[in-house]
């Protein structure tokens, strides 16, 4: 039986990167696979973008509306890709684990785990309720330890108020931190 994999981690930690390794090293092999992202993500509208630099335009973009067994075509696929799997519905995310168990097809997911607030985002949530395995991908914080928060920055300031969707690159940009640096200049707490 097919599992449904989260793969997370702090921004600039190669989700994307990695999401387009996997689908070069099906398709190497010959096998089809399907890459799916939220509609809301409009970094790079109707594509993945890794800041390596690397795209991939995709094969279906999800509106919070729709139904995945509307949209989906998944003949002669070996696996499905999802990018910016935050973005996605409670019932979008139950959708991928009941594709993954009734049509044993791979359901590989990368994400966010937390917002710029350190909250779960609400497709993080039932995806790490449900997935079958989980992995965190690592990144750096400016620091030299280990980033797991999300700073958001808006004209040059850290902040930590505001919507939770703020597109990276066009709405705002965003820093990987660890946690003491994110108290420190994010939540402006020196000591306790």
């Amino acid at each position: 039986m097919a599992k449904l994999y989260f793969r997370f981690g702090a921004m600039n930690c190669g989700k994307t990167t990695a999401l387009l390794q996997v689908a070069h090293n099906y398709e190497e092999k010959g096998m089809n696979i399907l890459l799916i992202k939220p509609k809301i993500d409009k970094k790079g509208e109707n594509k993945v973008v890794s800041r390596l630099g690397i795209d991939r335009k995709v094969d279906v973009l999800v509106d919070t509306d729709e139904k995945l067994k509307d949209l989906l075509k998944l003949d002669n696929i070996s696996c499905i890709l999802v990018d910016e799997v935050q973005f996605m519905t409670k019932d979008q995310i139950k959708e991928l684990w009941i594709i993954a168990k009734t049509k044993d097809i791979p359901v590989i997911c990368y994400g966010l785990k937390t917002n710029f607030k350190g909250e779960l985002f609400e497709g993080s949530k039932p995806i790490i309720e449900l997935a079958d395995e989980l992995e965190e991908l690592i990144t750096i914080c400016k620091c030299g330890k280990r980033a797991k928060f999300n700073a958001r920055i808006i004209n040059g300031e850290y902040v930590k108020d505001g919507e939770e969707v703020a597109i990276d690159g066009i709405d705002a940009t965003y820093e990987s931190l660890c946690g003491k640096c994110y108290i420190e200049n994010v939540l402006g707490i020196d000591s306790f």
